[in-house]
């Protein structure tokens, strides 16, 4: 029997994409409201929730996307090619746009040893490779296991390894440690000066929220009874963000090293917001504003991409020595509406660019596959 598919999967992927750009995206000329940025280091706010949701709904899709009958050499194939376009891609975004021009008006390469190795997408990608083979040969059980070996285990690696009593500080922790002798502070995310919030040892708990969300729709398109499963996905996100809370009294929560607390907290949410859909869109039978989000969920990657490059290419355009998207932000939105309202009214103007694109893509029936 064929699982059920689920609308509220993917009003809940489109979410994240359509928060995401959002966050990424605030308009220049004053401080955005604290909950839309990320904790400075130890602490919680709604930017840090979207980008393990994303993982989360990676593994959501996955749980639909194993198909029977094919062949182990066919599987591990296609996942590999999938893990090394989307790295690739990411890789690119930040090497992009290629080239600059010099004080003498020429123009040059930038230079490929100081582009940024690890990022958002590279993530995603090695995440989603990792965890694909371990969902596609691990039971459920199994799974489980990996999950709090992962989670235990990076705890543990931190403590042992980082720098006495600075375990946890930027340039302290074990990743940054590791991150600096692999990649070369050159190919690390510029602003950490040593560190990356995207670095390869915090990778590792960041495996567990897509397999928590392969798990998650696994046992989503296997229920027949809708308002037991949404009971059982409150009360499991609740236990999940207790559990995270808790953790997080010896382990702060931390989205730039990806704590495991960070973990538990978010799956947990994710439960919880996917119990809401269900019971909005599958149960209530509702179909206000759903819409909207499944544009954003049908192509994720794809405008997740877009709204990355092309914010890119408008500061690229000088207004006054200004990029145009941040004159656009300053003297456009902050004349009218200034402040941190002006400034979230500008990224949501940019979203609903981005979701522009989406809906033509959606009208001529066009699925980007990356």
């Amino acid at each position: 029997m064929k699982p059920a598919r689920y609308k509220s999967l993917d009003v809940f992927r489109g979410l994240t994409v359509c928060i995401m750009i959002v966050v990424n995206t605030a308009g220049a000329g004053a401080e955005p409201f604290a909950t839309l940025q990320h904790a400075q280091w130890f602490g919680f706010t709604l930017a840090d929730v979207v980008f393990p949701s994303f993982l989360f709904a990676v593994g959501n899709a996955m749980s639909f996307a194993m198909k029977p009958g094919v062949s182990h050499q066919d599987y591990l194939l296609k996942v590999l090619k999938r893990t090394a376009i989307i790295f690739l891609l990411g890789y690119l975004m930040y090497w992009f746009p290629f080239v600059h021009q010099q004080g003498d008006g020429s123009w040059a390469f930038n230079p490929i040893g100081e582009t940024r190795i690890m990022g958002v997408l590279q993530r995603i990608a090695l995440c989603f490779g990792i965890a694909a083979i371990a969902c596609r040969y691990l039971s459920v059980k199994y799974l489980i296991a990996l999950c709090v070996l992962l989670l235990v285990g990076y705890w543990s690696i931190l403590m042992m390894f980082g720098v006495p009593g600075q375990q946890l500080t930027p340039l302290g922790n074990a990743g940054a440690l590791l991150d600096q002798a692999v990649l070369g502070i050159n190919h690390m995310y510029r602003k950490g000066h040593g560190y990356d919030p995207e670095g390869l040892l915090s990778t590792l708990p960041a495996i567990v929220n897509v397999i928590a969300g392969y798990l998650a729709g696994r046992y989503i398109s296997r229920s027949e009874n809708k308002s037991l499963l949404v009971r059982n996905l409150l009360i499991g996100g609740a236990v999940f963000v207790a559990a995270g809370l808790l953790w997080s009294l010896g382990f702060p929560l931390a989205k730039r090293i990806w704590t495991s607390s960070f973990v538990l907290l978010t799956i947990g949410i994710d439960l919880v917001i996917l119990g809401g859909l269900i019971s909005y869109v599958e149960i209530a039978g509702q179909t206000r504003g759903t819409k909207f989000f499944e544009i954003f969920g049908r192509n994720p990657l794809a405008i997740y991409l877009f709204s990355e490059l092309f914010v890119t290419v408008l500061q690229l355009i000088k207004v006054n020595g200004e990029g145009l998207y941040d004159w656009i932000g300053i003297h456009l939105f902050q004349a009218v509406i200034p402040g941190a309202l002006g400034s979230l009214i500008c990224a949501i103007v940019y979203m609903l660019v981005c979701w522009g694109l989406g809906f033509l893509l959606d009208r001529k029936n066009i699925i980007i596959k990356i």
